[in-house]
């Protein structure tokens, strides 16, 4: 966040990280005044004459929003709308193509919870991105814990055999070699985990520290019982014995529909589905309530989170992009943990 103006309720921005991307998305919303660098065909009164079209220029527009797009492996936001402000074509319809290291601003009137997602963006910026590798003696798999979920950004194979290496240790450094090869490529200025269902990972460990010890100094292992993505989505799954998951939003969002789960599988204090949810606001009786980024951008469930934070209720948003929030829109979109049994 570059600066705030509370008088007009004016935001400026900077997109330092891929997941600042997906915090936009979550918190623009139609009838949003964006504005940003863009490029645009300047028109003159002769091209039109000519039926030519002018030469794109760039130039910073504001538009008032319509819609918005966002793909989880992808490095842009698209913002749809019609222009409002500009040098040009006032009234006309344009998209704003929002990537890394852009700069926009964001004129609305901002709810509660929108303000602290973009403080929250802040934290994990400051925090960085964690990196996991999930390896055997076949295949290693580097991916990214990230604010939208997990993105698979690197696969090492295993040379079995071939006349490159004479011995199995030769062959093993190799691939260990390629691992920290990518490693060094893909990984953020977060911890990195390792994980695997076998010793490669203690023996990558070792050999890692020796010839990278900058990137497996303080690195984490973890025991899992299969490889690959399936063997991280496992590790992200167990919510427990590590510091570094638990400080990540997919881990908190997938422990706290966990826990909704476990209380609705023992009809304990729980609420879910628009109706029951909003009763327990009404009532006083909710202590976390959870919805997912897909519903909050509806008039009924912003009145719903209003009166949730006005009662003094933890609010969470939940990206319906990981298997947490597919769980949780399966049952409305929206629940609750509550401080005690509605009647």
């Amino acid at each position: 966040m570059i600066n705030r103006d509370p008088r007009t309720g004016n935001i400026k921005l900077k997109v330092q990280t891929l997941d600042d991307l997906w915090h936009l998305y979550n918190v623009i919303e139609g009838g949003d005044l964006v504005f940003a660098l863009t490029t645009r065909r300047e028109e003159t009164r002769a091209d039109a004459i000519r039926a030519e079209r002018g030469e794109k220029k760039r130039m910073w527009l504001g538009i008032r929003v319509e819609k918005t797009e966002f793909h989880e492996f992808s490095d842009w936001l698209r913002i749809h709308g019609v222009i409002e402000e500009g040098r040009q074509d006032i009234g006309s319809y344009h998209t704003l193509n929002i990537s890394l290291d852009d700069e926009l601003s964001i004129q609305k009137i901002w709810l509660p919870h929108q303000l602290d997602i973009l403080v929250d963006a802040e934290k994990t910026t400051a925090r960085g991105l964690i990196t996991l590798l999930s390896i055997d003696d076949d295949e290693a798999v580097v991916a990214q814990l990230r604010e939208y979920g997990v993105k698979q950004t690197a696969t090492i194979r295993s040379p079995r055999s071939g006349k490159l290496y004479k011995t199995k240790d030769d062959r093993e450094q190799g691939y260990f070699d390629e691992v920290i090869t990518a490693l060094k490529t893909e990984m953020g200025d977060g911890p990195l985990i390792v994980l695997g269902p076998g010793f490669a990972k203690e023996r990558v460990v070792a050999y890692g520290r020796d010839k990278a010890a900058d990137i497996f100094k303080d690195c984490h292992l973890e025991a899992s019982g299969q490889s690959g993505m399936a063997g991280v989505t496992e590790v992200l799954k167990k919510g427990v014995g590590s510091k570094v998951l638990e400080d990540s939003r997919v881990a908190m969002e997938t422990q706290l529909v966990e826990g909704l789960l476990a209380e609705i599988s023992k009809e304990g204090l729980y609420a879910y589905g628009e109706t029951e949810t909003r009763q327990a606001v009404e009532a006083g009786a909710v202590e976390t309530l959870l919805v997912t980024s897909n519903r909050i951008r509806t008039k009924t469930y912003e009145e719903i989170l209003a009166a949730a934070q006005n009662q003094g209720s933890k609010v969470v948003i939940i990206s319906e992009v990981h298997e947490a929030g597919k769980t949780l829109e399966a049952l409305g979109g929206v629940g609750a943990l509550l401080r005690y049994k509605m009647g």
